[in-house]
């Protein structure tokens, strides 16, 4: 059904008429002294009629007159306030950041991801030390065992710096760190209170080095990650 539509569901459902909204919105816009805040009988007209679209004003004086939750009627309009972290890796896809998971506890971006967790994950949801993270496309910390653009998966249960040999590099532990406004990814050694973010030796970045737990903090181990085999040459 049109969000149109089922706006007048809600007001026939509360029987009241479109003149009725004009005069309650207008109580409303003068209380608050805004008249974005009013509704005319004739635009909820066009507006039930699929012809208008609502700002967010006058989608707030529609939640207070029918007894909505204002967050539902976003929805009618494809709006989910729960979607926000799930885009900023689309919004900003050069910065390493979080994904995280959406307001019912399902992993936000559960599809995007190709690796496999755990045989005894649940098709319903992720486990409670499970969350996602985006290697951001300028972050070649890891490069090229783990390209940027990766989608990484974490596990958050594991955030201490495991100090033991490896026999391999696939074998030593990655980590996801927070930085205090920003995350980072990459092999870690803790050196008395100083945490060293050690690069791929093919990559181009350096050692970065921070105060711990002060300046940088381990959000757990990357236990999977997606990546292309060949680097994208857009």
């Amino acid at each position: 059904m049109p969000a149109g539509q089922k706006l007048k569901s809600l007001r026939n459902r509360r029987d009241i008429t479109v003149r009725e909204v004009e005069q309650a919105s207008r109580r409303i816009a003068d209380v608050k002294g805004d008249r974005r805040f009013c509704i005319s009988n004739g635009w909820l007209a066009q507006l039930e009629n699929g012809d208008s679209e609502p700002s967010i004003w006058k989608l707030f004086s529609l939640s207070v007159i029918y007894h909505a939750n204002l967050l539902d009627l976003l929805l009618l309009y494809n709006i989910d306030v729960n979607e926000k972290e799930k885009y900023e890796s689309v919004a900003d896809p050069y910065l390493t950041q979080l994904i995280f998971q959406n307001g019912n506890g399902r992993c936000a971006s559960r599809e995007e991801l190709s690796t496999t967790l755990n045989a005894s994950q649940s098709s319903d949801g992720c486990p409670d030390h499970i969350t996602y993270g985006h290697l951001g496309l300028t972050d070649f910390t890891m490069y090229p065992m783990i390209r940027p653009g990766a989608q990484l998966t974490i596990d958050t249960s594991h955030n201490r710096v495991l100090m033991n040999a490896s026999r391999n590099e696939y074998e030593r532990p990655v980590y996801f760190i927070e930085l205090r406004g920003a995350y980072a990814c990459g092999w870690c050694e803790l050196q008395g209170n100083q945490l060293l973010i050690i690069p791929h030796p093919s990559s181009p970045m350096s050692v970065r080095r921070f105060t711990y737990p002060r300046e940088a903090e381990i959000v757990g181990r990357v236990v999977g990650y997606s990546t292309n085999c060949v680097d994208d040459d857009s």
